[in-house]
């Protein structure tokens, strides 16, 4: 690439073993406002992508995106896999937030369906978690992701699997 045409961006992100370390006795609510209130370093996923947590509850967790060129893809709109990032974040976080210390759980599958195009002129916007079945083993999440009068510009929902800590 030729330098005329580079921007960089820098950016910081917490240890990710030390935040998985915390998390070891803490319920997956208390380690979301761990997150959220800076005693425990954020993803760095989330911190690179310049995603942040709006809001945490039990059964919710909803983070806020504002999108900017280096979100983009080739052709001018924010990329499908950031969008996608951010509402398998919400959903996550959704179910983290209602497990206690003694489980975790991984994404088994993800969908998203694309309604309208993110670019820097949409503002920000909140990927919204919602549970939609919570078993045992396994979960079902959905997440919006909204700009601030709440037009919807992608939809995602995910199956979770449930499972014991090994940490």
């Amino acid at each position: 690439m030729h330098p005329k045409h580079n921007k960089t961006k820098t950016f910081n992100y917490g240890d990710s073993f030390e935040a998985i370390n915390l998390s070891k006795n803490l319920s997956g609510l208390d380690y979301l406002r761990g997150m959220q209130n800076g005693e425990i370093p954020e993803a760095p996923a989330v911190s690179a992508l310049d995603i942040a947590i709006n809001e945490v509850d039990f059964g919710k967790a909803n983070f806020e995106f504002i999108p900017q060129d280096f979100h983009y893809n080739a052709v001018g709109t924010v990329h499908g896999g950031v969008i996608s990032t951010i509402l398998d974040t919400a959903m996550g976080c959704t179910l983290l937030s209602t497990l206690t210390s003694e489980f975790t759980f991984t994404t088994l599958e993800l969908k998203v369906n694309f309604i309208k195009a993110v670019t820097q002129n949409t503002g920000k916007t909140i990927a919204v978690g919602k549970i939609i079945h919570a078993g045992r083993t396994t979960a079902m999440i959905e997440a919006s992701l909204v700009d601030e009068s709440g037009k919807i510009y992608a939809h995602g929902t995910s199956t979770c699997l449930i499972m014991k800590k090994h940490i």
